[in-house]
């Protein structure tokens, strides 16, 4: 059975709370519902844990073969990044349960400043295809374009192999 995960930084909140809690579906559902009472105030009933369970997904795992990885390589001044992550946190919120990303990195170059490389993991090329047709990963690849310098390069990779050392 494939792991759940909810997570605290998807929903809005006052506190700003990163708590994440992976686990079996029914055990996610009944510890997420405890946090968001005991921290957020909320009042555990059925119409928190139907919430909850509608912001379930699928747990990121390591990349394994099999799995497919995006690489989008960019130019921009260092200024600029901070409206990127501003566009990922929206990305994040809008696209909610729906994501299929597993995990994103974003890596500047040491040996040539202003040059960044994004590296987006999938469980499955098919997964990375359903989140690119999202209208939420539209808009942030339109508010990206406005920020980088030229045209983005896109890597499109099948994991063959990985590994943890």
């Amino acid at each position: 059975m494939t792991r759940k995960i909810v997570d605290c930084r998807d929903m809005p909140s006052e506190s700003g709370c990163t708590l994440a809690i992976t686990g079996e579906e029914e055990e996610v559902v009944a510890a997420a519902a405890v946090h968001a009472a005991t921290v957020h105030g909320h009042t555990d009933d059925d119409e928190l844990r139907a919430a909850i369970r509608s912001e379930l997904r699928d747990a990121p795992s390591a990349t394994a073969p099999g799995g497919f990885v995006q690489l989008i390589e960019f130019r921009a001044d260092s200024d600029r990044l901070a409206r990127f992550d501003e566009l990922a946190d929206e990305w994040k919120r809008d696209i909610g349960a729906e994501r299929t990303a597993g995990w994103y990195v974003v890596a500047a170059d040491r040996d040539e400043p202003g040059r960044y490389v994004q590296i987006v993991e999938f469980p499955s090329y098919e997964d990375a295809m359903t989140n690119s047709k999202h209208p939420a990963t539209g808009r942030i690849a339109a508010g990206m374009a406005e920020l980088v310098d030229g045209a983005p390069a896109y890597r499109n990779l099948d994991v063959v192999r990985a590994e943890t050392p």
